[in-house]
């Protein structure tokens, strides 16, 4: 067979862009919500932060969770509340804000190498090929917890927070910044969250490319 492989890419293809674009309207459209209602979604983060940290615990507890690796998660998720003091702008070269980025990273690696040490033990102690691994969870299970426990809070900062550079200016500036001639582009993303204006910035990128390579187009056609 040659043209059902060749169908078969170009669906994948397809899917991914069609993948792409739904993740990307769906963080714009959470960024929007977020803009409209701050108050209410710092108010959920706040009691998600807190809410993750009581499950962490009670894994701890009930299914016997490593302890080491479980206060890192917690630790990590105290220097995310503290991103929440001026929610939600926060400063791009601020120490908590770097720390968490950090902290994700460190926390997902730890997490993965927990679960994978588990799993290999798990398979070490069978004692035949045919028996099944005991005590060791699925993939379903483990999934969840990176989902909830480790990327739920980056990923919910990440769409709800704006960079300084993205605020809107005050008052008394905003006459000053519009007499200096601060174009309508400028103020128009100015007060985006990160994830927003990474869209945003995804698409006029696109854009351009595409107006070059038509200008190009039409020059070589004058030709």
């Amino acid at each position: 067979m040659w043209i059902l492989p060749l169908v078969g890419y170009l669906g994948s293809i397809v899917g991914f862009c069609f993948l792409t674009l739904a993740i990307a309207s769906g963080l714009y459209y959470l960024s929007e919500l977020v803009e409209e209602h701050t108050v209410i979604a710092k108010k959920v983060l706040t009691k998600l932060i807190y809410g993750i940290i009581a499950l962490q615990l009670v894994l701890v507890v009930v299914d016997g969770f490593p302890i080491l690796p479980t206060l890192l998660g917690i630790f990590s998720h105290v220097i995310y509340l503290g991103n929440m003091r001026r929610f939600p702008y926060v400063k791009l070269s601020d120490p908590l804000f770097v720390a968490s980025c950090a902290l994700v990273l460190i926390n997902h690696y730890v997490w993965f190498k927990h679960f994978s040490h588990h799993q290999e033990r798990a398979y070490q102690n069978m004692s035949s090929y045919y028996d099944a691994p005991s005590n060791m969870p699925t993939f379903t299970e483990i999934a969840s917890y990176f989902g909830i426990c480790v990327w739920l809070v980056p990923f919910a900062l990440f769409v709800s927070l704006s960079a300084s550079d993205n605020v809107l200016p005050t008052m008394g500036h905003e006459g000053t910044m519009s007499a200096g001639g601060v174009d309508a582009d400028t103020k128009k993303r100015r007060g985006q969250g990160m994830a927003k204006a990474l869209v945003d910035g995804v698409l006029n990128t696109i854009g351009e490319i595409s107006a070059m390579s038509k200008f190009k187009r039409n020059d070589r056609d004058r030709l």
